[in-house]
């Protein structure tokens, strides 16, 4: 059965943030994620979220992989995942050099190497092994001949509720999307279209699945897109235009924008260039008027219910086990209970 997941969206009001929680978790919402770029972090909305839900699952979309040594992440995971009673799920990923090096001041290197080695350090944390990694990245303890010398393998004091706390991987590169499909519990893609997913993802996805543990279970793949069911809504679909352009044309300098080279992989290269030219020369409306139509259309669910209801299952035809959603129609919550009746 596919789940349903819902962006708990800007930070509130404390009474608004919780009546909107619960009112997402009554609706039929399965997952409450949460992210933070470089905002407000998201670990403290997490545990406010642990506090006023019962039900739902919790999780991050995303933690930053470079801003946090792998043991917090852990250990973040596990202080969530007993707040919550067992509903954390960490979603990690590597975000992009911009943000790392010019808002955290850290070097942005090997991306794939430390997510690979952060996933075994954090089921190690949580099984409570004495911790010890020697990766190319990371050794913990330190290396002999760093630091004072005194450090000693320790393990988590806390008991975890769970030695196996859900980990799911925001990527989209072909050997990222690979090393998710064989070690993490699910995939969390940006910009999943579902007619145009197995050109880009099929072949790594294949690759990573086959070399899989069976003890994971199935990849749960995450995506979806606005939500807003009705006639004559289709104008909202262009809300998602701004932020697309800014994705595809600023989110990293030339040559190393990820989200520009997925538009590319998807069959639009032209209009790829063509955007980032424009928005890196500060012509902000020609960059979003290159933005395909087609692309917009594709990851939205914002039409006539019948509509929708072809969006969701193409969705379902590719794979994605929760369909995530952000309401933005006039029928708010009524729409997530709609969608919720079609997932059952």
């Amino acid at each position: 059965m596919m789940e349903l997941g819902v962006g708990i969206g800007l930070r509130t009001d404390p009474a608004g943030l919780a009546k909107r929680a619960r009112d997402l978790e009554s609706a039929g919402a399965d997952y409450l994620w949460t992210g933070e770029a470089y905002s407000a972090d998201a670990v403290s909305t997490m545990g406010f979220l642990a506090a006023v839900t019962e039900r739902v699952q919790i999780g991050s979309s995303i933690l930053p992989l470079f801003s946090r040594t792998p043991t917090l992440l852990a250990m973040t995971a596990v202080g969530i995942d007993k707040l919550s009673g067992g509903r954390c799920v960490l979603g990690i990923g590597a975000s992009g050099p911009q943000v790392i090096e010019g808002f955290h001041g850290v070097a942005y290197d090997a991306p794939l190497q430390r997510t690979r080695e952060i996933i075994d350090i954090c089921r190690s944390v949580w099984r409570r092994d004495a911790l010890t990694h020697q990766g190319a990245k990371y050794q913990v303890p330190l290396a002999e001949g760093q630091g004072t010398g005194l450090g000693k393998a320790l393990k988590i004091m806390d008991h975890p509720l769970r030695e196996r706390i859900p980990i799911f991987v925001a990527s989209l590169g072909p050997k990222n999307v690979e090393m998710t499909a064989e070690h993490a519990e699910g995939w969390l893609p940006l910009h999943f279209w579902p007619e145009r997913a197995d050109r880009v993802w099929g072949a790594s996805l294949a690759a990573g699945l086959a070399r899989r543990d069976p003890s994971l279970g199935s990849l749960q793949i995450a995506a979806g897109g606005m939500l807003a069911i009705g006639d004559g809504l289709e104008d909202l679909r262009e809300r998602s235009r701004p932020a697309l352009t800014m994705y595809f044309g600023g989110m990293g300098a030339r040559g190393r924008n990820f989200y520009n080279d997925l538009l590319k992989r998807y069959g639009f290269e032209a209009e790829a260039e063509l955007i980032q030219d424009a928005y890196l020369g500060g012509r902000r409306k020609e960059a979003a008027a290159a933005v395909p139509q087609e692309i917009i259309d594709g990851t939205s669910l914002v039409g006539p219910e019948g509509w929708v209801r072809e969006r969701v299952q193409a969705f379902r035809d590719a794979g994605v086990t929760i369909l995530d959603v952000t309401p933005v129609g006039p029928n708010g919550l009524a729409d997530i209970e709609r969608v919720r009746s079609w997932l059952t």
